[in-house]
């Protein structure tokens, strides 16, 4: 308890900066080009997700429990990426390195949420997968949309949490060695080690937060697919376990683009170069949010025919006009 009421200010005068300095791409060779690319992948983001919500908003057919984690999903990723890509092009192409302290809390916040809720929502995803292939003749019964909000409404309200905390004892520290972050934004893990006092709560928080948002996800998931699998290896024809498992590969390509770069980068750990970690840290938060809407569009049946009709209705008002 000594511990966590030194971190939390007993009898400490707070020495609080007036901003922090983001140094995270200032030594990466030629990286204006990258620049461009963050641009690139931002528009094509924007573009894709609020596509994939105006899709499923239109569309009564889509109305469904796996739908909602869906438009969810596209509109975390639509809020991470709006969050996260114009602050960073604004801090490193036009040279604002000094992000004041209270926008920099406020950029950890939302970008540490985002970040969260976008693997909380690939375990509602599996979810909703286990319970349409284990039990398809009571799937409307057990999965309703009613329990897919519910569920989603407690994943932010769990990430939003978890998230604050973090925050919270971050704004209890004082800053009096330096203001330089060595990361692309208001990342926790920097800021919370330039602090003077005791942070041991934070480095509880940050294990925790790496155990709760990220293991735990990808343990929740590869246990939904291990008894999919289990429940396809029943199914009589390998036609039907084809065509079943076929509607989990949007799925499970999402899974794949999310976690796989994340833990080859934090396995690695010291052997990455640090501008290597630091940009490859940057795509992980960027290029899913850019990929998701693509991979659902491609690879969902119901997206495809969906976007034909919308796209038929256009054709044919405007022949109407015409």
């Amino acid at each position: 308890m000594d511990l966590f009421s030194s971190a939390l200010g007993k009898n400490i005068t707070f020495v609080r900066p007036a901003y922090f300095t983001i140094s995270g791409f200032s030594g990466v060779p030629h990286v204006k080009y990258y620049y461009v690319f963050l641009f690139f992948v931002y528009v094509v983001s924007v573009l894709g997700n609020t596509a994939v919500m105006a899709v499923i908003y239109l569309d009564h057919n889509l109305k469904t429990p796996k739908y909602v984690a869906v438009f969810n999903l596209a509109f975390v990723d639509l809020l991470g990426s709006t969050a996260l890509v114009p602050k960073v092009l604004d801090i490193f192409l036009f040279n604002h390195y000094n992000v004041p302290y209270n926008e920099c809390m406020m950029f950890l916040f939302f970008c540490n949420t985002c970040l969260s809720m976008q693997a909380l929502n690939l375990v509602a995803l599996s979810y909703d997968r286990l319970m349409a292939i284990m039990f398809p003749l009571h799937y409307q019964t057990k999965v309703t949309n009613r329990s897919m909000f519910s569920l989603i409404s407690f994943f932010w309200l769990f990430a939003i949490i978890i998230t604050l905390i973090a925050v919270g004892l971050l704004t209890r520290y004082s800053f009096c060695k330096s203001v330089v972050i060595n990361s692309y934004f208001c990342d926790h893990g920097p800021i919370f080690r330039l602090a003077c006092n005791d942070t041991f709560p934070s480095l509880v928080i940050a294990y925790m937060s790496f155990f709760l948002i990220l293991w735990l996800p990808l343990v929740i998931i590869l246990s939904c697919y291990l008894c999919i699998g289990y429940a396809l290896s029943k199914v009589a024809t390998a036609q039907e376990r084809l065509k079943a498992f076929k509607t989990c590969t949007a799925h499970l390509s999402l899974v794949a683009i999310y976690f796989v770069p994340i833990l080859i980068t934090y396995t690695l750990g010291a052997d990455i170069h640090p501008n290597a970690r630091i940009v490859n840290l940057s795509l992980t938060a960027v290029v899913p949010p850019m990929l998701n809407p693509i991979i659902y569009v491609l690879q969902t049946q119901e997206i495809k025919l969906s976007l034909k009709k919308i796209l038929k209705i256009k054709d044919k008002s405007k022949i109407m006009f015409k």
